[in-house]
Parts: structure tokens; sequence; C-alpha cells
């Protein structure tokens, strides 16, 4: 039914790439103050034999995928990711399979809600991981939006389907090409950002570092348990640039760059993230000054920071804005599931959604006025197709029907309605921090109890991969042959 040898040569090699990475952190245990050597140095290996074993499995075989499998493989590949990366906090940390495999789904989704607690006395090799495993979801998931979930016509994604997202045999060289051109401006802006926290705040180069792979990843796992109110004014400035940057679509970057034109301002979706960005930072910071709880800088510092790491789904924390009074914390809560635009590493339900849904608002008021009437429905220059409509109403009813269930669910855990109901947008969206002092923007997830945060991880990955992407795997038709 499945080809599973090209489905083991591809884990294996994600695998290994992964068990690269760990090298990073095992180096700094050996050479660096922290501890936690020989407990990294053993996931390492263990994850080198297991990545070894299933290129073994798969080697020589025509990697030639059916759409199922493309289905069944991306899910895997986070799974699998999550399972070994967890394993240097089960090491280390000596926490619970079931907190190290919520830490690492936090991060490789990059949700940025945490269990751990005490990040200051942490080994700096783990929390040179946490960054890691968040930076490398962050490109995994835009490569994953820019040349799988197209070609799956999940959520409406067919509509950002180019020549560089099929990866046909025909095509599939090019799609390498502006795989590989992300992944550097990728790289470059990582650095980029590392260098303002490093010259233009008071973070050490071990801070700027991790939070340059957090903040550009949309991540938002920190340091320190106090987040960004640790650091000084030049830091936050940075943050909001580049969580920002974080939410733009990188391949419309990499066309801008790369044929010096102005592809990125003239899209709409872009267009309409900026409008919504700028329209409600203005509208809150004028709140948080004529209340009187900040003065007018810091009243736009603090709005605008807050604001863009919710609709980017970062997760850092500025203050605590659930005690900022009823107006800014239901304004969070909608932009929580907002998120910015497709093919960005940030979560959430998208701009362009809202944007479509209203081309077919308009088109069904005209209609209701001229009922014989030919209207077409047209989104950013391109047509929007009876299968792209489909495709996003079934995303639409999943997307909040996945919110709802998962709320209830965790209200039979006996967590309060309110905990319940912001984990349950807060793990769908991708976003970190919750509402309520439990989980707040200064809570942390460590009290929940196991069976939330199995369903908290579950809702992750779920809000990661556009729902469809794992759901269908739940139809009983997809395992018949």
């Amino acid at each position: 039914m499945f080809n599973t040898r090209p489905l083991a040569f591809i884990l294996g090699s994600v695998l290994s790439k992964l068990a690269l990475f760990m090298w990073l952190p095992t180096l700094l245990a050996l050479f660096g103050q922290g501890a936690g050597f020989e407990e990294f140095l053993l996931a390492t290996l263990l994850t080198h034999v297991t990545a070894l074993s299933l290129w073994l499995l798969g080697r020589g075989a025509k990697v030639h995928l059916r759409v199922k499998e493309m289905f069944l493989l991306t899910t895997l590949v986070w799974l699998c990711v999550c399972v070994f990366g967890a394993l240097p906090f089960v090491f280390i940390s000596h926490i619970s399979f079931t907190d190290a495999f919520f830490e690492t789904m936090s991060g490789v989704t990059t949700t940025g809600s945490s269990v751990l607690t005490d990040l200051a006395h942490q080994p700096s090799a783990i929390l040179l991981w946490r960054s890691l495993l968040q930076w490398l979801g962050g490109v995994g998931f835009i490569v994953a939006a820019v040349a799988i979930l197209p070609n799956l016509n999940v959520g409406g994604m067919k509509l950002f389907k180019t020549e560089s997202s099929d990866w046909s045999d025909k095509s599939a060289p090019r799609a390498a090409t502006m795989a590989k051109r992300i992944v550097w401006l990728y790289i470059i802006l990582t650095v980029m950002c590392m260098l303002g926290y490093y010259a233009g705040s008071d973070m050490s180069g071990f801070e700027a570092i991790n939070h340059a792979m957090t903040t550009l990843s949309t991540g938002g796992y920190s340091t320190t348990d106090q987040s960004m109110n640790h650091f000084s004014v030049g830091a936050h400035w940075v943050a909001i640039i580049f969580m920002f940057i974080g939410g733009l679509p990188f391949l419309l970057m990499v066309y801008s760059l790369q044929q010096q034109h102005w592809h990125l301002i003239k899209d709409a979706q872009v267009r309409g993230f900026l409008v919504l960005v700028l329209g409600t930072a203005l509208v809150l910071s004028a709140y948080l000054w004529l209340t009187g709880r900040y003065a007018w800088p810091d009243a736009i510092r603090i709005g605008l920071f807050n604001l863009i790491s919710v609709i980017t789904t970062t997760g850092y924390s500025l203050e605590d804005f659930s005690g900022w009074g009823p107006f800014p914390l239901l304004l969070f809560g909608l932009l929580m599931v907002c998120g910015a635009c497709s093919g960005s590493t940030a979560g959430g339900f998208k701009i362009f959604r809202f944007q479509v849904g209203m081309v077919l608002f308009k088109k069904q008021l005209y209609l209701l006025i001229h009922p014989r009437a030919v209207v077409g429905q047209r989104y950013n220059g391109r047509h929007v197709s009876d299968d792209i409509v489909r495709s996003l109403i079934t995303f639409i009813f999943g997307y909040f029907a996945t919110i709802v269930l998962l709320a209830l669910m965790l209200a039979l855990l006996s967590l309060p309605p309110q905990v319940a109901l912001s984990a349950a947008m807060t793990a769908v969206a991708n976003v970190g921090p919750g509402l309520g002092d439990t989980i707040g923007p200064n809570g942390n997830f460590s009290s929940l109890p196991d069976g939330a945060k199995w369903l908290l991880a579950i809702g992750m990955l779920m809000g990661r991969l556009e729902i469809m992407t794992v759901m269908v795997l739940f139809f009983p038709r997809f395992w018949r042959s």
C-alpha cells in the first residue's frame, strides 16, 4: 500500500541532519563550562545509528512519492524529529518523556510553550538545543509551505503553487535550487539579527545567538524566565524588526532580491499584514497611553512588541499584557489565531485566508443583488478556483473544530475554562503563552497534567502542518489500498 523504502530513506536523511546539529550543543558541553557532554553524546550517537539504519533500509530506492505518501511523510518527519530531539532533555534535565516531548514539539513547531523553569541555571547546551530546535523548525516549515503543501492543496495553499513548488521529476532541480536560496536567506537574516542583538543591546554573544535563532523563527524561546523583560530597550526594537521579517513570505523575499523587483511590496498578503500591524499597533499604543499605563514612547514600544509577538506567533513576553484590562486581552485573543503571511515562519490562520474569505463574501453580497450576474473571484491577480474554495472552507472548519474539541478535552481534565480555551488556541495557532496566571506571559505549562501536555503537543503539530495534513491520517480510507 505504501512504498516504505523511500519513506525510510528520507526519514534517515532528516535524522542524520538532526544528529549533525546535535553536535553543536555536544561540543559546547565539552569545551564550555556547562554540564551534559556524556548525555548529549549519547543522544547524538543514538540519532546517528537510527538515521543510518533507516538510510540503509531505503538505500537505492527511487524517491518518487505519491500524494498519500507525502501526507504521511510530512507528519512522520515532525514526529521523528520530536522523538529524538527530546532525548537530551530526558538525559540532562531528568524530566519525563512527556515533558521532553512537549518541549521539543513546542520547539520544532516554533510554538514557544515551555515546561522548563529556572532557565538561568539550565546547562548552556540545553539552552542552545532549544534555540536550534526552533530555528530548524522555522526553516523546515518555510520549505514545506513552499514546496509540499501547495502540491497537496491543503487549506487553499494551491494559490501559492509556482514552478518552484513543483517536486515532479521535471521541476525538482528548480525547486531544490529555490529551497537552497530560501535557506541561505534564512541564515543571512539570522546572522543580521544576532549582530543587531549583540551590538544594539546588552545581550552577551551567547544570548544574542540564541535569541536570533528564536526571533527569526518566530519561536520565542529565551535564555531567561523573564523573556525580553530581562534585556534593554535596544533588544526590544531588534526583536520587533526581525519578528516582523519572520512573518513575511520568504519565497517572495527571495524573488524580490533575485529579480531586484518589488514583488514583496506589491503582494496583497504582505500589504494586508502591514496594514493590520500598523493599524492595530496605533490603536493599542493609544489605549496604553490614554489609560495612563505608560508614557507615549513606552506605549509605542511595548504595544508594538507584544502585538507583533502575538500576531507572528513568536510568543516573547514584554510586561504582562493579561493585566492591561479587557480590551487588550480580547484583542490579543483574536490576534492569537490570526497569524502572519503564508510561507513565513509564523503559525496561525494566515492573512491570505481572511482576504480570500472577504473576496468570497463580497461576491456573495453582489450575487444577492444580481442573482444572474457572472462574477469572477480573484485574489492577488490569480483566479480562485472552486477547488481552492472547497479546500479553504474545509480548512476553516477543521481549524476551529480542532480548537473547540481540544479545549473541551482539556476541560475534561479539570482545566479552568479560560486556561483550557486559551491553551487550545495558543497550541493550534503556535503562539506560545496563553491567557491567565497559569499559562500566561509570565506563566509556564509545567503544572498541567500529562494528558493535557500530550493533547497540546498534538494540537501544536496539527496547527503547524495546516490541520488537514495530519487530520487526513485519521480517515480510515487513507489507509486502504
